[in-house]
């Protein structure tokens, strides 16, 4: 049975809205979105807010993580180009570099950090996205004889996230810094 027209405006309908809300985040900041600045910059009723989400929250919410799962998902897939530990690193952090501490994701990032910092629910949504990252990012570290695999990616997945915050406030921090450091720590040899 063929979706009904109604059904793919709706769809269309929600997909706008979590667009807008994703720009409006990074541009504004997540506490000056409301629902009537969403509603405008999609191009829709203020009340179309409130038929597809439950709350404006649980629309900036779903609009955050998916900019946040999207950019874990092309970090997790670069893991598959690479044959070594090395490799991975420079690749990550080379995807890292493609954005600029001013871009919107890397400004979606820190807000979505900061809300969550007043808001259990998106915290404890970012905080299972992040586990979701690491699990991958863990068993190929596994498959390449990383020490402790599942600490290394929590630590790196922790490494990356900071240096996605401080770059803003760092912008003379170069991707070949970054490398050459947490290849050092990633690579050398256990103390013990």
């Amino acid at each position: 049975m063929a979706p009904s027209a109604s059904s793919e405006r709706g769809k269309e309908v929600r997909q706008q809205l979590l667009r807008a809300a994703a720009e409006l985040i990074a541009e504004l900041g997540w506490p000056a979105v409301s629902t009537r600045v969403l509603a405008t910059r999609a191009g829709v009723g203020p009340g179309l807010v409130h038929y597809h989400f439950a709350s404006l929250q649980a629309l900036l919410t779903e609009a955050a993580l998916g900019v946040m799962r999207g950019l874990a998902d092309e970090l997790t897939a670069l893991l598959d180009q690479v044959r070594s530990p090395e490799e991975g690193l420079e690749l990550i952090v080379g995807g890292l570099g493609g954005h600029d501490p001013q871009d919107p994701t890397s400004r979606l990032f820190s807000e979505a950090y900061l809300a969550a910092t007043r808001d259990a629910e998106l915290r404890h949504a970012i905080g299972e996205l992040i586990v979701e990252f690491r699990r991958p990012l863990a068993l190929w570290l596994a498959e390449h004889d990383v020490p402790e695999p599942e600490a290394t990616a929590a630590v790196l997945a922790a490494a990356l996230d900071g240096i996605m915050l401080h770059r803003a406030l760092s912008p003379g921090l170069t991707a070949e810094d970054i490398t050459r450091v947490l290849r050092r720590l990633l690579l050398a040899p256990d103390p013990r």
